[in-house]
């Protein structure tokens, strides 16, 4: 069965495009050593919450949206191969002060499917 990277992270207002061509870059790197798909969401409709919520989970600012994200694999162990390619391919090479996010507050975790409706 499908194994799922998710990810939720805040990124900066004012550098979504920027943001969007790295996502798009690094998409085809992960497809390029095994992903079967990459999908990120820009939030659009992502309320505060009083406990928890997306917002509080990353530390979200007030000129900054939640963003959304996933990568399909066709298994665990393809996942975990790709992800170490992907890892080490000269196009994911990038300083992360240079980054359009706070790599900090970013979440993320490996999925196993048990739903696919």
């Amino acid at each position: 069965m499908d194994y799922v990277d998710g990810f939720v992270l805040a990124v900066p207002n004012a550098k979504r495009e920027e943001y969007r061509k790295l996502a798009q870059e690094a998409s085809a790197v992960f497809k390029d050593h095994g992903a079967l798909s990459v999908v990120e969401c820009w939030g659009d409709d992502v309320p505060e919450g009083k406990v928890t919520s997306f917002p509080m989970s990353v530390q979200r600012k007030e000129d900054e949206t939640v963003v959304f994200s996933w990568i399909v694999w066709p298994s665990r162990q393809v996942r975990d191969e790709g992800m170490k390619k992907s890892m080490e391919d000269p196009r994911m090479k990038h300083d992360p002060k240079d980054m359009p996010f706070d790599g900090q507050r970013m979440i993320f975790g490996g999925f196993e499917k048990i739903v696919d409706a």
